[in-house]
């Protein structure tokens, strides 16, 4: 019997963690968990409320509506990789806008949020054979994985990667816009 192991892929945002998760999760069977997708799930639901935009963010009212927040990641056989769900919605689309991308990073500053989100990654991967990537996944969520990776890459590249991948689905962006973002 093969014995599974923890894979963390940390690293900064369009560095390549998520088609290497992608990759490596497949090529082993392991469970990829897109931790990003949870934080961006989030993030849309506060905006959908109303909680946060450009001139106030009412942590609050977040932080009360947590045990509202369902997550779950669907797999999607015709795509080969799980979904995003929140609230029972498949939201993995509305997740990767450059709109919701600009407020991610202080959501996840919510320390209730990491908190919540943190244990939820955790349980996921209490059975091992599972593939995370996202921003401490090797440091906060899983420090004792067997096998930790931290990618890089510069920013030009990583707005390339992120200006490619927002154009592929139909957003209207220009790459001095996500170099910005």
């Amino acid at each position: 019997m093969d014995k599974k192991i923890t894979i963390a892929i940390d690293g900064f945002s369009s560095t390549g963690k998520s088609t290497l998760a992608k990759q490596l999760a497949a090529h082993l069977g392991y469970a990829y968990v897109d931790t990003g997708a949870m934080y961006r799930a989030v993030t849309l639901y506060a905006l959908e409320k109303g909680y946060i935009s450009e001139i106030q963010f009412n942590k609050e009212a977040l932080i009360n509506s947590l045990p509202d927040i369902s997550l779950q990641f669907l797999f999607n056989p015709e795509l080969g990789f799980a979904e995003m769900y929140l609230n029972e919605h498949n939201v993995e689309q509305l997740i990767r806008t450059l709109h919701v991308s600009g407020f991610v990073s202080r959501v996840a500053e919510v320390s209730e949020v990491r908190a919540k989100l943190v244990e939820q990654q955790q349980h996921m991967g209490e059975n091992k054979g599972v593939v995370m990537d996202g921003r401490d996944i090797g440091t906060v969520v899983f420090p004792d994985a067997e096998l930790k990776l931290f990618m890089t890459a510069s920013p030009e590249t990583r707005a390339h990667r992120r200006y490619d991948e927002l154009t592929q689905k139909g957003q209207q962006v220009t790459y001095e816009e996500v170099l910005k973002n």
